[in-house]
């Protein structure tokens, strides 16, 4: 008998990062979506939305938690990615706005723009529990479930068996797809493991640095505060990177010592203190528009890099003028991406 309760709190299995997709036969590809990964399980009239650290998101998400009541089915763990599209886009940042302490808030953003669940591994369905069955047996699980519980809400995430075709879902989004997984066909679910393997969509984009941080400790630079230009010629902050270690920190120091004068960003600039660094203010130097360099990136999260950026090359080359907001590469909505795939 399935124990849905307490399979909810299983840890979702993980993917290590890799350079290249096998290209052997026996796996399974699936794109990766960029949301909230959850367990979501129903246990009769229990429902649970669970997160990767194991803390419970159905409150945040009320129109999921709804969706996955109403479904025939009274017993199941399905593996999946709270999405969330505005307009054209996935937004991560919509998602993070759910995370509210007051209710209405919460009800409010699920009205105005609701949720979805791309379900794509199943755990239990009914009275069986399957993570011990090979993935071949989960997939056709959770296709049977989605083609009699499925729509608006609840969807399901395509796949192929086709190394080919996997690389040319990365070719033919323009980088607007963040990567796709490989899972092995005849394993079981195992959670918590780095089971899968996941290759990321490198995207690049040339920016202005605006602005530098110093070491606390040499007082060299310890990171590059990066701009990119909007439609009305301002200057936008939009991430930074610290990954200087082929640098020589010192004669860069030098370099961007002689271009400091404000105001550095003429649009959004670099935030003071906040709940971040424990209300101090961190002290950044704007600089003249004259250094372009070209970075690596993951993801987009509003109009700002999500995370940290690496440094592909400097480009001297490159006029100021030339790095726009348009090189962000957003992830597009799953109806979007359903023509590609």
């Amino acid at each position: 008998m399935v124990r849905a309760h307490k399979l909810a709190a299983t840890p979702p299995m993980e993917a290590k990062l890799v350079d290249l997709l096998p290209s052997k036969a026996g796996w399974q590809f699936e794109p990766k979506w960029d949301g909230f990964r959850a367990i979501a399980s129903r246990s009769g009239n229990v429902v649970e939305l669970m997160s990767k650290s194991g803390k419970s998101l159905a409150r945040y998400f009320p129109e999921i938690v709804a969706a996955l009541a109403a479904t025939a089915e009274r017993q199941f763990v399905i593996d999946g990615e709270l999405i969330l599209p505005i307009g054209d886009m996935l937004s991560f940042a919509a998602l993070q706005a759910r995370l509210h302490p007051a209710e209405s808030r919460i009800c409010k953003l699920a009205r105005e723009t609701p949720a979805q669940f791309m379900m794509f591994d199943c755990l239990a369905i009914g009275a069986d529990e399957i993570l011990a069955r090979p993935l071949t047996e989960r997939r056709a699980a959770i296709e049977r479930f989605h083609a009699a519980e499925g729509g608006g809400t609840l969807l399901l995430s395509p796949i192929t068996y086709d190394p080919g075709g996997a690389a040319g879902w990365l070719a033919r989004s323009g980088g607007a797809l963040d990567g796709v997984v490989a899972k092995s066909l005849d394993q079981p679910y195992m959670a918590g493991e780095r089971a899968m393997l996941k290759v990321k969509q490198h995207r690049t984009a040339d920016c202005v640095v605006g602005g530098f941080r110093r070491s606390k400790n040499s007082g060299d630079v310890a990171s590059l505060l990066l701009g990119l230009y909007d439609d009305a010629g301002l200057l936008n902050h939009v991430g930074f990177t610290s990954a200087l270690g082929n640098e020589d920190k010192r004669q860069l120091t030098s370099r961007l010592e002689a271009l400091v004068a404000p105001p550095g960003f003429t649009g959004k600039a670099p935030g003071g203190p906040s709940r971040w660094n424990g209300g101090r203010e961190n002290e950044w130097y704007p600089l003249k528009a004259e250094l372009v360099i070209e970075v690596s990136y993951d993801q987009v999260t509003g109009e700002r890099f999500r995370h940290g950026t690496a440094i592909v090359r400097w480009r001297p080359d490159k006029a100021p003028h030339q790095c726009r907001m348009e090189q962000l590469e957003h992830a597009l909505r799953p109806s979007e991406l359903s023509e590609i795939l």
